[in-house]
């Protein structure tokens, strides 16, 4: 029996309009020497190999994982990795496998004793967290809020206390277009002296990164946000 291949976890631009500042060439020279990918768009990982300078895109086995793959066709995903053949990762932006449906793949390779293999790359949450000025040492990333009202402020209060009461930063995203809407609840339903962090665009050409008080939001001019990705927190 052959030793299985490595999956390599091949981080992506966040935003194509920058220049590469963000991604090592060591990481091209990973990319270019695979033939065997996992992504969530075939279409977008042929533009991120493009990117890359793939040789041949061609000649590139791309496998899909996205909200359509059922979990018991994972296994399948790994099959060239069993084989020997190393496989490349990679998420529709940033890194995959953090807000990224590839967790389960790398948690499965685990399970199989095939070595994963984590490149450098950009991460917007990651980008947030280290410019947010909250805590460091005690965050969560809890994803999506619920979009019915009565739910979000219920999860916008939770989150709040969280932040009070353990003293744990809280970052979230929202789908670009309810950016504003996200935004108008966190300023109408937390205390005034709640910092909200607002991350938007990282590492593209609008980028803006600044944390303030609710109060303090609510008192200036507000950034455009609407349908660009921006990651939020909150702490106190």
């Amino acid at each position: 029996m052959s030793k299985p291949g490595k999956l390599y976890l091949l981080p992506v631009p966040i935003n194509e309009e920058s220049e590469n500042n963000f991604i090592p060439e060591h990481n091209f020279l990973i990319v270019r020497s695979l033939t065997n990918f996992i992504a969530e768009d075939a279409k977008t990982a042929r533009r991120f190999l493009k990117w890359f300078g793939y040789p041949k895109i061609e000649l590139a086995e791309i496998f899909l994982l996205n909200e359509h793959t059922k979990g018991n066709t994972f296994a399948e995903l790994l099959q060239p990795l069993l084989e020997g053949k190393d496989v490349g990762l990679m998420s529709d932006a940033g890194c995959p496998a953090i807000a990224d449906p590839g967790a389960e793949v790398v948690k499965l390779a685990h399970k199989k004793n095939i070595e994963v293999v984590a490149l450098t790359g950009p991460s917007s949450i990651v980008l947030s967290i280290m410019a947010s000025g909250f805590n460091g040492q005690n965050f969560a990333f809890v994803g999506y809020l619920p979009i019915e009202k009565p739910l979000r402020l219920k999860r916008i209060k939770e989150l709040e206390i969280l932040a009070i009461k353990h003293k744990q930063a809280q970052f979230f995203i929202e789908t670009p277009y309810r950016n504003d809407q996200l935004l108008d609840a966190l300023l109408n339903y937390l205390s005034p002296e709640t910092l909200v962090f607002i991350g938007m665009d990282l590492t593209g050409p609008k980028q803006f990164m600044q944390a303030k008080t609710v109060f303090e939001w609510k008192t200036s001019a507000r950034p455009e946000i609407n349908k660009v990705p921006v990651v939020f927190g909150i702490y106190k």
